[in-house]
């Protein structure tokens, strides 16, 4: 949103100080997802179910289970801790808002939001794409797979991870501090994102819409391209075996990841690439990337992987 003209008037305030001193801004206004109280309870008790124990399972199965003190169970332990870390950065304001009247947030939250969510989601896609080169050296290099993924090496790939999407989110939550707003304190949407900000601000948004635009694609596509060019890797070597029982075991390594990599990229690119709207579809995309997918990846590694679903029944068998 583009500010009004002003014209220089002796005795006046400049332009900016004027829209700065118009009105001081305390909280927004969030619309949720749905104004009917039935539905409202419905998500409720549907979110409050798989919310948290699904992440927590994993995290004590792969923690106590010493058969699944790997390289891949701990890049996937790592991503079930951040995925609790992503969704409990809006599940719990959106549980508090379905059981609310009003449903506000501070500006101070508003921007605490905006950083977790581009800290947490960034964090993820960087695992994704550190557990798909794991996934090509288990395959495609299966004889120096313990001497590549190192555990120094492992260390030093989640820890380089947390870096760079904390780079990105620092980046981001700068563009949002220095939005200007005015009357508006409306936020179509259930929770805080950048997008859902712009047309709250009365600054000139097209600077901070393009850098948005180049942080979000250069960490998009610097994330998903070492995804692409493994899995063309992976899925070469998995077709140059001759027997089917070998082919099925390889892909069955795999195939977990690639769901999860499916269900975030796919969600994410369109959530953030799309121009927002505050529609039906919109929250829909930002629902299912932000909380549903963070929260689904439990049980798509526990139905997927033999290992993982072989391990939950020797922990719930040691604790019931």
């Amino acid at each position: 949103m583009i500010s009004p003209p002003f014209y220089s008037i002796p005795g006046k305030s400049p332009p900016q100080m004027a829209w700065r001193n118009h009105s001081i801004i305390t909280e927004f206004i969030l619309t949720g997802l749905s104004d009917d109280p039935h539905i409202q309870a419905l998500l409720f008790v549907l979110f409050l179910g798989i919310y948290p124990p699904g992440n927590l399972m994993l995290l004590l199965v792969i923690r106590t289970d010493s058969r699944l003190h790997t390289p891949m169970y701990f890049f996937l332990s790592n991503l079930s801790f951040m995925d609790l870390c992503f969704s409990s950065v809006t599940m719990p304001k959106l549980l508090k808002d379905l059981l609310s009247e009003k449903k506000t947030i501070s500006v101070e939250g508003c921007l605490a939001q905006v950083f977790f969510v581009f800290f947490s989601s960034g964090t993820e896609a960087c695992l994704l794409s550190v557990m798909a080169y794991d996934r090509y050296a288990a395959i495609c290099h299966p004889l120096l797979y313990g001497q590549v993924m190192s555990s120094q090496l492992c260390v030093g790939l989640v820890l380089a991870s947390w870096g760079l999407a904390s780079l990105n989110a620092f980046v981001i939550v700068l563009l949002a501090i220095n939005l200007d707003f005015c009357e508006a304190q409306t936020i179509h949407h259930y929770t805080c994102e950048l997008p859902s900000l712009f047309p709250l601000s009365c600054s000139d948004i097209s600077i901070t819409t393009n850098i948005l635009l180049c942080s979000s694609l250069l960490h998009g596509l610097g994330t998903f391209l070492p995804i692409f060019f493994s899995y063309a890797r992976i899925i070469s070597t998995i077709l140059r075996i001759s027997s089917t029982s070998g082919r099925s075991k390889a892909f069955s390594t795999c195939s977990s990841h690639l769901i999860a990599v499916i269900l975030f990229f796919g969600s994410g690119f369109l959530c953030y690439l799309m121009p927002p709207s505050g529609s039906s579809l919109d929250l829909l995309l930002s629902l299912q990337y932000s909380a549903v997918t963070p929260l689904l990846n439990p049980l798509i590694y526990s139905l997927k992987n033999k290992e993982v679903k072989a391990a939950v029944r020797r922990t719930l068998g040691k604790y019931l």
